[in-house]
């Protein structure tokens, strides 16, 4: 072939490495991009993908969990879910309402979801998420029990007994 015949390619090939990914602005691609992150992030822990589901955490993440002691950078909390994740099950929480605010400058988004748990209920996550370059990350996760106010006092006492 021709140096003269591969001059097309060649300049098909320039312009689209020149091309980047960029974040669209309008809130509701936004809103789809958190949504994909953060059901693909609870997919992932049920189906134990461990790379995956660490990868949608940023470097310097923090997980809470239900217990006072649960407080896990993304190091530690890599530790604590190598066993559970090591069969591929990890554990399964399900997402069901979802609401989502944005910053002003639309790179940090703020989460709260109720989930369901086959052996908790019903239980809330709560989500910091930056944008990093051009994808979503996980900044910051709490996971609480759902407490009725009237039921309040007796799980206190429980868990004053202990």
């Amino acid at each position: 072939m021709s140096k003269l015949a591969l001059f097309p390619y060649l300049a098909a090939t320039a312009l689209l490495g020149s091309c980047t990914m960029t974040q669209p602005s309008d809130p509701a691609t936004k809103l789809m991009f958190v949504d994909d992150v953060l059901n693909n992030w609870h997919a992932d822990a049920s189906a134990g993908r461990f790379e995956s589901y660490f990868d949608a955490m940023t470097d310097n993440s923090v997980f809470l969990g239900t217990d006072a002691t649960e407080r896990w950078t993304k190091e530690e909390f890599m530790g604590y879910a190598r066993e559970p994740f090591s069969d591929g099950n990890g554990w399964t929480y399900t997402p069901s309402d979802r609401f989502v605010a944005f910053d002003e400058d639309g790179d940090t988004a703020w989460v709260d979801e109720l989930l369901t748990n086959e052996k908790y209920g019903t239980l809330r996550g709560t989500a910091v998420l930056r944008l990093v370059g051009n994808d979503w990350k996980i900044a910051h996760y709490s996971l609480t029990f759902l407490v009725p106010n009237e039921k309040a006092a007796d799980v206190v006492r429980v868990i004053a007994d202990n």
